[in-house]
């Protein structure tokens, strides 16, 4: 193998987005051979953009790359010194979060975690759903900040930016630990996710909806189960996602279906479909949002987009250009949710009117943030007085 190094200032620095596509798409030695990549979402592992360095893989004429592995699932442990993610954004409905992975196994192509990658030296492309790190310790130091003199009750989100459900927690279950330090102190929790195991905390879950504290939002991004391969390579399929939604709400969970992300001119004709089968599974709640391609997602959308939908590339960015102000995304507050433009107003307006039929998002009630006692576990510094 001759792995040539392009030596270059800011390799992937956000110089031109679209230019950068082109440029990876183009063929520039980045995107991996099938064979190696198999199961996974992305097809492109380029260096991350705060390395000096980046590097492509060339054939030296000796049949090298051949002899390269498949890209295998790694985990290693993170040790962070709190684990409570606080912001100040007026688009999503709380101002902390917890995150027990970094990295998803799920593979979903259009992750807008998939850039943090870069801050760990690593891809946002193949790295970020086979180079996965975990958090042991997370439940410990939850309990030790909810446990801090002053703290303040908020709902706590799980799953903001990758999934607590992935399938490294079949076998870390630090998810779990984390609700059994969440119902022991009586904190509510909003969760999102794509796996059906889900249904595994149901018992944990349950007497905490009793008392208002849980609440439990499903993603179903499509009906069609080859398309839901194709983008989400090893998430829970929808009939699986949607079985989960009932299994919920039968235990008295409340359940939202989430569309997200709405991709135009490939499932946004599904909405009423998906808004309805969420209904039907029991969902009390419904909510979506658009396609986001921040930083290194644009490449790597566009790049799965030509090997896949060839035919529909150019429509595809055409309308998510028109509903970003003519370029591949735009981060402003209040628009980087719901876009902006005639597209956009179409997609609010179709989901406003399928919610209002099936009457979804109807008597929405805010968890509960008076029932909470501070934990007195391991770990936890006890009070001299």
């Amino acid at each position: 193998m001759n792995e040539l190094s392009h030596i270059r200032q800011g390799a992937l620095a956000p110089a031109n987005t679209a230019d950068m596509a082109e440029a990876m798409i183009a063929g520039s030695g980045l995107r991996i051979e099938i064979d190696r990549r198999r199961g996974r979402g992305a097809a492109i592992n380029a260096s991350g953009r705060f390395e000096p360095v980046s590097r492509a893989l060339e054939d030296d004429g000796w049949n090298s790359l051949e002899e390269l592995p498949a890209f295998k699932t790694e985990v290693q442990i993170e040790k962070p010194r709190s684990i409570i993610s606080r912001n100040d954004s007026p688009d999503i409905p709380f101002d902390r979060s917890v995150n027990p992975y970094r990295g998803c196994e799920h593979g979903c192509i259009y992750c807008f975690a998939r850039p943090t990658h870069a801050y760990m030296g690593l891809s946002a492309g193949l790295d970020f759903e086979a180079k996965l790190f975990a958090k042991p310790d997370a439940a410990k130091l939850l309990e030790r900040e909810l446990a801090k003199p002053g703290y303040k009750v908020r709902p706590i989100a799980i799953g903001t930016n990758t999934d607590p459900y992935q399938p490294i927690e079949k076998e870390w279950r630090i998810m779990r630990q984390i609700l059994e330090v969440l119902k022991a102190a009586d904190h509510p929790v909003m969760i999102v996710t794509k796996s059906a195991m889900v249904m595994r905390d149901i018992d944990i879950l349950a007497p905490m909806a009793e008392k208002g504290l849980a609440k439990v939002g499903l993603s179903v991004t499509t009906l069609n189960r080859k398309l839901a391969r194709l983008m989400e390579p090893r998430a829970s399929t929808p009939s699986k996602r949607l079985e989960a939604i009932k299994a919920l709400s039968e235990a008295g969970i409340p359940a939202t279906v989430m569309m997200a992300p709405v991709i135009p001119a490939l499932n946004d004709h599904e909405i009423e479909r998906v808004l309805d089968a969420g209904k039907t599974a029991g969902a009390t709640q419904a909510s979506y949002v658009l396609l986001r391609l921040p930083l290194e997602v644009s490449p790597l959308f566009r790049d799965w987009l030509l090997r896949n939908y060839p035919d529909r590339y150019r429509h595809v960015m055409s309308l998510v250009r028109s509903m970003r102000g003519g370029k591949d995304y735009d981060a402003e507050f209040g628009k980087r949710m719901k876009g902006a433009g005639p597209y956009a107003w179409q997609i609010g307006r179709r989901f406003e009117l399928a919610a209002k039929r099936l009457e979804l998002n109807v008597g929405k009630r805010p968890l509960n943030c008076d029932l909470f006692v501070p934990p007195l576990g391991t770990g936890v510094q006890l009070s001299l007085l």
